[in-house]
């Protein structure tokens, strides 16, 4: 090619007088909606993935609720209208027998460290979205370059194209996924096998994280492969454990203004799927670190589902609700939240039910009326689907909520003062447990490494924020947050004798620290460029 006739020939020719990334983000501003947002960052992404995450780092609070929740739902709903181009790896049912050759396909190889894999089946609070469900993959690997500063060529997007129980989706001439229901157990087992076995031959030093599969199915390969693969889920561990972070911080407050000891607390969950349960079981370990036992622990724990409080008796008890089924009530079945809050007297209330508006105006006031300073957490994603929102929280607590959601919510101003919201997004975690299981080359994600995770967040409060009784320091330090909470997973990695770099067990916590933050992968551009 001529030079003449280069791209680069045909630049303007005072183009690099000015600020390409303002540039960009002008034009995203300029979409009309969010959906118009992931199309045009995603194009952006496929013509200079630099400049895309040069963009995405100087403005991540602008930029990742686009990437992810809430838009990302969206983007998953209408993918197979959306659609442009390959972006991630699709592994169908029909691959059954051959998944080895699939995964070869992709052009890491040995270099691939982190792969996010969803089989499409519970998509946030969307439901079975089947082969729709890869912008889940492809966001949350963004936030694994974003957030933790994990390299771009070693990620592996994957979406498990199993089919769907959705029927519009099998009617619909665009749906880009195989067009038949879902298998029965023992055949998505034996995929499940394969695919898992493959993926450890074809990727020997890849870290899997499973994302939103149904609930049973979640539990379900994650005890079933955690002890032999590389692997966590995110819905039951990464949510867990960020919910357990704010907690603490959270009932560190509430126990402070009502004069009581921590262990006092009484948490009650309203919605009991794979992340309802496995933030429970998470929180178990607030109780256990202040030295209760796992039963004393566990007595402090209530589960809600849409049949009301969970109790051992109820026919047809789920597998997975067993474990925290109360066996200490005898009277008539608990069925409205008002009823069951005035006998739990919860000093927290957690909602992972995605019913929008769940929690009431009687609801909310009637946890502030028992408590000096009630903990509510409404974590349903997206914002759609969330059981409260910031500025009603405010109001009808007269500002005495200890809030977190699990979506982005504005700062709110009441009575003369701003009140801001916290966030219990899984972006706080797991890029950090993503990073320090790299680098430690752990064989497993124990508890310990997802527990001292959540304490490493817990303890990542600035002064300021600290001071402005946050429950979560503010996601424009994502990065510094991060690679503390890589350090203490690789020492937690060390402690179960799980890590295979034995290199870092010789470095102090600063100098392994220091390490961390220079594996950090920037795009070219960013060390000193500023917010836009």
């Amino acid at each position: 090619m001529s030079s003449l006739t280069s791209p680069a020939a045909r630049m303007p020719p005072y183009f690099l007088n000015t600020d390409h990334r303002l540039r960009c983000l002008t034009q995203l501003r300029s979409k009309v909606n969010g959906l118009e947002k992931y199309i045009y960052l995603n194009g952006l992404k496929e013509r200079d993935p630099n400049l895309f995450y040069e963009v995405l780092l100087t403005n991540m609070l602008e930029i990742v609720p686009i990437l992810y929740t809430p838009t990302v739902g969206d983007a998953c709903s209408n993918y197979s209208h959306i659609w442009r181009r390959p972006e991630g790896l699709y592994v169908t049912i029909e691959s059954k027998g051959h998944i080895r050759d699939v995964l070869r396909t992709w052009g890491a190889g040995q270099g691939a460290r982190i792969a996010v894999v969803t089989d499409g089946s519970r998509i946030l609070g969307l439901g079975d979205l089947g082969a729709n469900g890869l912008p889940i993959s492809i966001g949350k690997l963004d936030l694994y370059i974003g957030a933790a500063g994990i390299k771009p060529n070693t990620t592996v997007p994957i979406c498990l194209d199993l089919g769907t129980n959705t029927e519009k989706f099998l009617d619909d001439p665009l749906y880009i996924g195989v067009r038949r229901k879902r298998p029965q157990t023992v055949e998505m087992d034996e995929f499940m096998d394969e695919f898992m076995d493959a993926m450890k031959e074809v990727f020997p030093q890849l870290l899997v994280q499973f994302e939103d599969f149904s609930t049973d199915n979640a539990f379900r390969y994650l005890e079933r492969f955690r002890n032999t693969y590389r692997c966590f889920n995110d819905d039951i561990q990464g949510t867990g454990s960020v919910v357990l972070s704010g907690f603490l911080n959270a009932a560190r407050l509430a126990s402070s203004a009502a004069g009581t000891p921590l262990v006092d607390q009484r948490i009650l969950f309203f919605g009991a799927g794979s992340a309802g349960i496995g933030v429970a079981k998470q929180l178990l370990s607030f109780f256990t670190l202040l030295g209760l036992s796992e039963e004393e622990a566990k007595s402090r724990i209530y589960t809600v589902d849409s049949k009301g409080l969970i109790t051992a008796d109820r026919a047809g008890l789920q597998e997975h609700k067993k474990y925290f089924a109360r066996t200490d009530y005898q009277g008539p079945p608990l069925t409205k939240l008002v009823d069951i809050i005035n006998h739990v007297k919860p000093t927290a209330l957690l909602g992972l039910s995605t019913m929008r508006n769940a929690f009431t105006e009687e609801v909310v006031r009637l946890m502030a009326s028992i408590n000096s300073r009630a903990i509510i957490f409404p974590l349903s994603n997206p914002v759609s689907l969330c059981e409260l929102d910031y500025h009603d929280a405010v109001e009808w607590t007269k500002g005495t909520v200890l809030f977190a959601s699990g979506s982005p919510y504005k700062a709110v101003e009441f009575e003369g003062k701003v009140y801001e919201p916290g966030q219990g997004n899984n972006m706080y975690i797991f890029p950090g447990i993503g990073m320090g299981s790299i680098l430690s080359k752990a064989r497993h994600v124990t508890d310990a490494m997802v527990e001292q995770a959540s304490i490493a967040l817990a303890g990542s409060l600035s002064a300021d924020e600290v001071a402005a009784e946050l429950v979560y320091p503010r996601l424009t330090r994502i990065r510094d947050i991060s690679a503390q909470i890589a350090l203490a997973v690789i020492r937690a990695a060390q402690k179960d004798n799980v890590d295979e770099n034995p290199l870092f067990r010789n470095l102090s916590d600063d100098a392994l620290l220091e390490y961390i933050k220079a594996k950090q992968w920037q795009p070219t551009g960013t060390h000193n460029a500023p917010r836009l």
